[in-house]
Order: structure tokens, then sequence, then C-alpha cells
């Protein structure tokens, strides 16, 4: 009996171990095989970056859950493959479209581009006018002819005749028994009669080209043996893909690129085109220089105002004297509890140059009606106003913080040599705050670098600049700057430029987040 339960308690671990590792090994090759077929699948549909990112983020887990060696690693999967898809994904995305023409008007790829392109047609012939009939047992098409009355067979109207070939014969029109449909009828019935060709007598194919007619078409573009040249049916011209703009044009005899392109248009890699037109294009770069400037002059001021206003209201509420401290704190940090778009809005409302309480106010006053939405001094202003509102709180508890840091005996030696409150704050108080606040200082001003909601909800970039090659306004930061381009550009929704622009605010960000180490390292030596 002994010898049979030390025999069970030997292989009872050896049995749970092999049924686990059945089990991950399972697990593991059923992730393996889905997302490997994924990934084929969107490689097939052209998508090579997100079947790139799925076969590295599906080799990665693979490599750690199934190796001993990194097994114990498997706790710090989720948060790299968080990085990789959120962070350094995006950010490899974005700088590649950087050096595309990736934009709403070239956004396929070449094969996809000839496709659709084969895909037109044009009127090729006469144009004849039909009549949609119901019959007991579906639907007749009748067309005229001169004198003739062409007709269908009787067909159910389904999806089931979609691409198909209808023949039309001569008929007495006082032989079809049925009811002429209204248009709204045949208005209902278009995706389906579009794609049904009546076959005449004469073997000639007529399709529907309007509501009341049909008429003969053909193929407007024609792929060529080679691949790549298409040849334009209706005109005889010739086309070829010009690979520097990334669509279809004429070509002369001499295959020199001629007249107007075709769209839809291909992406194709222009190199740093998209970055030199910042600096070369004079509607763009003196925009881009002025938003710039503004940028970090916006940034740098909001800083410092609410550095100083929450420096100063965090040594008043701090002082013991003062009476209803906790009631003046609540009062101050509000601003903050008030989610920041609804203050913008209600800010939005106060400032309003016709209606607003802040202009009426002022004209009861003053007799002045500031036009804060429309002069750009004043517009940037109004956003250094209401941002400086929205930060105050912030900086006003982070002094509150550091305050309570500085020992009470500085401030009882300084008062035996006789120094006041004024030479306490800036020969005690600011020293020895403003190296542990630089980090944070410096945060500050990245976040406002970007602050885009601040601007697209309180002016939308406005007002406009004029004469530019994109859309730019005075108050616009160089994020709100690169998403005008980006989804209300003139020429089109410009993604590659967008991208650009994204890219050079990237480096400068990433320079301000170096410093910040930079300077966190040297507040904690």
């Amino acid at each position: 009996m002994q010898t049979v339960q030390s025999s069970g308690s030997v292989e009872t671990p050896s049995v749970a171990n092999n049924t686990k590792s059945v089990l991950k090994w399972a697990t593991l090759g059923l992730v393996g095989i889905v997302n490997g077929y994924a990934t084929v699948l969107m490689y097939a549909r052209g998508e090579t970056a997100f079947a790139l990112l799925t076969l590295i983020l599906t080799a990665l887990a693979l490599y750690i859950f199934g190796s001993k060696k990194t097994y114990a690693h498997r706790y710090i999967y989720p948060g790299v493959a968080g990085m990789i898809l959120f962070i350094l994904f995006p950010l490899a995305y974005t700088v590649n479209l950087a050096f595309t023409n990736y934009s709403a008007k070239n956004q396929l790829t070449l094969e996809r581009a000839q496709s659709v392109l084969e895909n037109r047609t044009f009127q090729s012939g006469d144009s004849y006018p039909f009549k949609l009939i119901k019959t007991a047992g579906g639907h007749i098409i009748s067309i005229t002819d001169g004198d003739l009355t062409l007709a269908t067979r009787e067909f159910t109207l389904t999806k089931d005749v979609e691409g198909k070939d209808l023949e039309l014969t001569a008929v007495d029109e006082n032989s079809i028994v049925g009811d002429v449909e209204a248009i709204r009828a045949i208005i209902a019935a278009r995706p389906t009669l579009s794609k049904i060709d009546l076959i005449k007598p004469d073997g000639d194919a007529v399709r529907m080209s309007g509501l009341r007619k049909f008429a003969g078409v053909e193929q407007l573009f024609e792929l060529q043996d080679d691949g790549k040249t298409m040849l334009n049916n209706e005109t005889g011209e010739t086309y070829m893909p010009n690979m520097d703009v990334g669509f279809y044009q004429p070509v002369d005899a001499n295959g020199e690129f001629v007249g107007n392109t075709v769209s839809p248009g291909f992406v194709v890699g222009i190199g740093t085109h998209n970055f030199e037109r910042v600096w070369k294009d004079d509607g763009i770069k003196e925009p881009f220089i002025s938003i710039f400037i503004w940028t970090v002059v916006f940034a740098v001021l909001t800083v410092v105002f609410t550095l100083v206003i929450g420096l100063v209201l965090a040594s008043v509420v701090q002082w013991e004297e003062l009476k209803g401290r906790g009631l003046y704190r609540v009062l101050l940090i509000l601003p903050y509890a008030v989610p920041a778009f609804i203050s913008i809005l209600i800010f939005k409302g106060l400032f309003n140059q016709s209606f607003g309480e802040i202009n009426l106010v002022l004209n009861q006053i003053f007799g002045i009606s500031p036009n804060w939405f429309s002069d750009p001094f004043l517009a940037k202003s109004m956003v250094m106003i209401v941002n400086t509102w929205l930060g105050f709180p912030y900086m006003m508890i982070l002094c509150m913080g550091l305050l309570k840091a500085i020992p009470d005996d500085l401030y009882e030696a300084s008062a035996i040599d006789g120094a006041g409150p004024f030479k306490n704050f800036f020969h005690i108080t600011v020293p020895l705050m403003i190296k542990p606040m630089t980090p944070l200082l410096i945060a500050s001003f990245a976040f406002n670098f970007n602050n885009f909601v601040m601007i697209q909800l309180l002016t939308n970039g406005g007002p406009n600049m004029i004469g530019t090659s994109e859309p730019a306004g005075y108050t616009d930061l160089l994020v709100s700057y690169t998403y005008r381009i980006a989804f209300e550009g003139s020429g089109g929704q410009d993604f590659g430029l967008a991208s650009a622009i994204a890219t050079l605010i990237f480096l400068l960000v990433g320079g301000m987040a170096l410093l910040n180490l930079r300077f966190t390292k040297l507040s904690q030596d």
C-alpha cells in the first residue's frame, strides 16, 4: 500500500505538468494560426504595415510564452505590446507617411487605381427611352428604337440578375401586359438595373445611363499588355502612371507627360518633398514660421502666468494669519475640477463680440466692444486669458505641496534677521522651489505646446490668415495647423504634408522630453 501511494504521489505532478504543457502549446498554436491567417489576409488586401505589426506582436508573444528562457518576462509583455501598438507603430506610420504623397486624392495602390479606371464607362452610341413594366410574374424592360419596341423576357428584379445579359426582341407594344412603374420604383431598383446589360438584336449592348434611358456604353480605360499603359477608348489618348505625382496622365508621342491627371491617384514615395514644402513654399513657410513662434510664445507665457499666479495664491492660502483659508483653497481649485471643454465653451460665450457678458460690461463702463474673434492680437490675448484661468489651479496645487516641504526654521531665522515677507519670498521660497519645479514646468510647456483642444474649441485657429496655400489662423498652434492641413486643406486632405509637420513637432517635443529628463537627473543629484 505504501508503495502504491508513493508511486501515485510521484506520477500525479508529472501528469499535471504534461496537461499544462499541452494546454499551453495548444493555446500558443491556436494564437499563431489565427494571427497568421489574419496577417496573410491583411497582406493580401495591401495592408502591409498592419500585417507586419500583427506578425511582430504574434512572434514576440510566441517567443516569450514558448521559451523557458524568456517565460519570466511574460508579465511585461502587455506593456511592451501596448508600447509597440500605441506608440511605436503610430510614430513609425506617421513618419513613413511624411515621405509619401498620401492624401484624399492619393490613397490607393497602383493596381487598385488601375482597377477603378478600368471600371469606368462612357456613352458610345445612341440612347433609348425605356420603361420598367410590372407584370404578373415579375418585370419586363422595354426600350424604343425608332419605330421598334424591344423588350426583355420576364424576370425577377433581384440581385440575381446583376451583371447578366438580357436579350431584347422586337415585340408589339400592345402585347405587353402590365403596369409601367413610377419613377420612385425605378430609383429604388436603380442599383440592380444599372448592372444589367441589354443585348439588342444586332448584338450591341446597352446599359442604364439615366432614370429614363438606356444607352450604348463602352469601357473608358483599357489596360494594355505592358500592365501600366492605359488607352482612353473615347479620345484615343495614351495614359501612363506618373510616379512623381501619383496619377495617370496623358503622354505624347515622345512619352512626355502632357495634359491633366486622372483621379483617383495612387500612393508613391516622394522623398523629402513634404519637408521641403515647409521651408520652400512661401504659402506654407510664412504661416509655419509665424505659427511656430506663436506656439512657443503661447506655451512659455502660459507657464509663466500660471506659475506666477499659482505661486502667489499658494503663498496666500498658506498664510496662517488668513482666516477661511480652507474656503479659499476650495474656491481656487474649482476651475481645475470643472472639465476643460465645458469651461472653454463657457468662455467662448462670454467673449462673444455681440452678446457676450464681457463686452456688455466693457461697453457699459468704457464704451468699447473689442473684436475678440476677428482681431489677431485680441484673439491671442483671449486665448492666453482662458488658458491661464484653466492652468493656474494646477500650479497652485503643486506650489502648495512644495511650500509645505520648506522648513519653517528658515523663515524663523529670516525673521530674526529682520527680513519681511517679500524678501522671504524671493530669497527663500522661490530658490527652494524652482529646482524641483523645473521638470514640471518643462512638462507643462510640452503640454501647452500641443494644446489642441483649447484652440479648436475656442477659436478654431481663427482669425484666418490671408494668402496661404493651406488653411492657417493667427491663433493656430502647430498641432491645430497640422490638423487643418490634414482635414481641411483647400487642395484636398494632405495627410503626407500633415505627417511631415507632425514629425517636426515630434522632434521638438522629443527634445523637450530629453531636456526634462536632463533636469530631472540634475535635481536628483
